[in-house]
């Protein structure tokens, strides 16, 4: 008699179909803010440190296109030459992540872990590339930035199109301008009633997250080990992520 843990037929064993329907079953948008939130953090602690070093947001784009504005009527620095390929990585970013989940399904387990796992592996690659060469603050502009700088503002937009993924469009972890505005002119903001509101709870929780990130970019920015510490950071923060997807709880759970 076959042994019931043996594939019959030439079929898939029992264990590698119960991970493969793990994996491509939807997860449950519920609690995804949380998620989400930490990308705020993640957010602050690198474009407090890439501004200080590089002199170039990796993640908001209001900015880099206010220098890159600027540079193009006439300008000293090369600020405004990092802040155009900041701007172009994050909109190719945005097109590849927004084809990638709608390509497949956008909330399948692993559509989502893989997403993340590849904003991880930018954030590595630009963190091996700054720890193996170690540019300076000062450095005259080259591959050692322009790089660096491009996969982090990549990885960056993935976790904008995540934010529309699971329904949650206010959290794109990349601007608080909105965020401020919702948040001051809700009707609720001088009374209590304003803890009772999710919305506006996520809207205070990412002005603090980022605001958390800020202070430890701005502390590795002033470390001797500068944008290293803060890119290795975001790589451990963005694996936590990738680790809470897998483990996630499914829609129908």
């Amino acid at each position: 008699m076959a042994d019931e843990h043996e594939p019959l037929l030439g079929g898939t064993p029992a264990p590698r179909r119960a991970v493969s329907k793990y994996l491509r079953e939807e997860i449950d948008t519920r609690r995804g803010d949380f998620l989400l939130l930490i990308c705020y953090i993640i957010t602050g602690l690198l474009d407090s440190s890439a501004v200080f070093i590089w002199g170039s947001f990796v993640s908001m784009q209001t900015g880099n296109t206010v220098y890159f504005g600027l540079g193009l009527v006439g300008t000293d620095d090369d600020r405004w030459i990092k802040s155009g390929v900041s701007i172009c990585g994050f909109c190719l970013g945005s097109l590849f992540f927004s084809t990638f989940h709608r390509f497949f399904s956008p909330r399948l387990r692993w559509v989502i872990t893989v997403s993340f796992f590849l904003q991880m592996l930018c954030i590595t690659a630009a963190a091996t590339i700054v720890t193996v060469y170690r540019p300076e603050r000062d450095a005259p502009l080259s591959w050692l930035i322009l790089v660096p700088v491009a996969l982090v503002a990549f990885q960056s937009s993935g976790q904008a199109v995540a934010s529309r993924v699971l329904k949650y469009n206010g959290l794109t972890s990349v601007v608080l301008t909105s965020i401020y505005c919702d948040l001051f002119s809700h009707e609720d903001f001088l009374s209590f009633k304003l803890f009772r509101n999710a919305e506006e709870l996520r809207r205070l929780g990412a002005v603090v997250c980022l605001l958390v990130g800020v202070v430890w970019g701005g502390l590795w920015a002033h470390s001797s080990i500068g944008m290293m510490g803060a890119l290795w950071m975001a790589t451990a923060l963005k694996g936590l992520i990738v680790l809470a997807w897998l483990i996630w709880k499914g829609k129908n759970e």
